[in-house]
């Protein structure tokens, strides 16, 4: 397998900006839905990731698209494809 082919297998996923933790960093939560080991009725999970905002163009509310990448700080594996939906301004 070439490099270029490892490269365009990175991990999307889909999210909500938490909070802003930074300068170009946010904190993203993504949901996602398992069969209960016994019952196997869907279970609401959720997790919080460490994301690298370059453009600084999210906020808190907002719809993100988020992909792996290498070790940018102690925290944070993931950075900022782009932002789908913006949040209602109050």
């Amino acid at each position: 397998m070439s490099e270029a082919n490892t490269r365009n297998n990175r991990k999307e996923l889909i999210g909500f900006v938490r909070s802003k933790t930074g300068d170009k960093s946010v904190k993203v939560v993504y949901e996602y839905k398992i069969p209960h080991p016994l019952y196997k009725k869907e279970i609401r999970r959720k997790t919080t990731v460490h994301v690298h905002d370059e453009k600084n163009d999210s906020s808190i509310g907002d719809k993100v698209k988020i992909t792996a990448t290498r070790p940018l700080s102690k925290l944070k594996r993931w950075r900022v494809l782009e932002v789908l939906e913006k949040a209602p301004s109050i």
